[in-house]
């Protein structure tokens, strides 16, 4: 059954994941291997996105990780959109914050984050929506992230950013074009504030590239299954499983596909290899001709294709 979410809430060669490795032992420090600050558990720091994911691993499935803009096509029907998501069995929820050069969205999302800048968002709400996402789904435990290019993050500041996340209650950022050469002060910062940051990997991340992304990596590593935008596709590219094995091999703990997964078929496929599975414009599309009714519908039925499919490597 569908669950209806609304009111329940309170008040390529040069993709960035490919850049040449710099900096891979100071990343090192600051990453797996570096000293904790923030949210604690028995002297370690706590990863809400780590344990999220661990609970699904732990009921022998993958993560449903659901991505919607903030703003979309209202700030209000943005919010019950994600609750929906929620609500419906997804267990992470990605928040993108629309950006005027959205260089690694396909058509769909770009439309959406275009519509949502000409409404009249801007990069602040996001911690309205952050806040009121995580506050309606406190009781389900679910994981709220922020995914965003980096240039709005470095216009209001890293510190001032990561202090309002935070305080919004949301679990830490995606960060699609930055790199962890260029991320030491997001690093020292998401330390200080206890936030998760997760980078991507590709089908082209090399080797030397993989281990330094892995060991930056706080929460999961996103890897992305093919080289291109984001965009809903009829099949999941075979390289997808490749890049898992491959983080994997490097030291990841948990990786999560995502780019061109759109229905339940997909979902079960990744789900049977990867720790969580990633859907984005499946979701927007659900939004943009249904409401936040059909994200509620379509994250039932993604959901249904994660019943009891154990990832491999558990």
């Amino acid at each position: 059954m569908v669950r209806d979410a609304r009111r329940e809430r309170p008040g390529q060669g040069n993709h960035p994941v490919d850049a040449a490795p710099e900096g891979l032992h100071a990343a090192r420090r600051a990453g797996r291997g570096g000293r904790r600050r923030g949210r604690h558990r028995g002297g370690h720091r706590v990863s809400k996105v780590a344990d999220v994911i661990d609970k699904a691993k732990a009921e022998g499935r993958a993560a449903l990780v659901g991505y919607l803009p903030a703003g979309y096509p209202s700030v209000e029907e943005s919010i019950d959109a994600a609750i929906a998501l929620a609500r419906n069995g997804a267990d992470v929820i990605e928040i993108g914050i629309p950006y005027s050069d959205p260089v690694m969205d396909g058509s769909v999302i770009q439309a959406a984050t275009t519509q949502a800048l000409a409404s009249g968002f801007h990069v602040a709400r996001v911690f309205d929506v952050v806040r009121a996402v995580t506050e309606a789904t406190a009781d389900l435990g679910t994981a709220v992230l922020v995914m965003t290019y980096w240039n709005p993050v470095m216009r209001m500041g890293v510190d001032e950013f990561a202090r309002r996340l935070a305080e919004a209650g949301g679990a830490g950022l995606i960060t699609p074009d930055l790199i962890p050469d260029e991320a030491h002060e997001w690093i020292e910062v998401s330390d200080r504030y206890g936030l998760d940051r997760v980078f991507l990997v590709a089908p082209s991340t090399t080797p030397e590239r993989m281990a330094m992304t892995v060991a930056a990596t706080r929460g999961f590593t996103y890897a992305v299954s093919l080289m291109g935008v984001t965009g809903a596709r009829t099949a999941v590219d075979s390289a997808a499983r490749e890049v898992v094995e491959s983080a994997r091999a490097a030291g990841a703990e948990r990786v999560c596909v995502g780019l061109g997964v759109s229905n339940a078929e997909h979902v079960r496929e990744i789900g049977a290899y990867a720790d969580g599975v990633i859907v984005g414009t499946a979701i927007v599309s659900a939004l943009r001709e249904g409401g936040p009714d059909a994200v509620g519908n379509l994250a039932a039925e993604l959901r249904s294709g994660l019943a009891r499919t154990a990832p491999a490597g558990t």
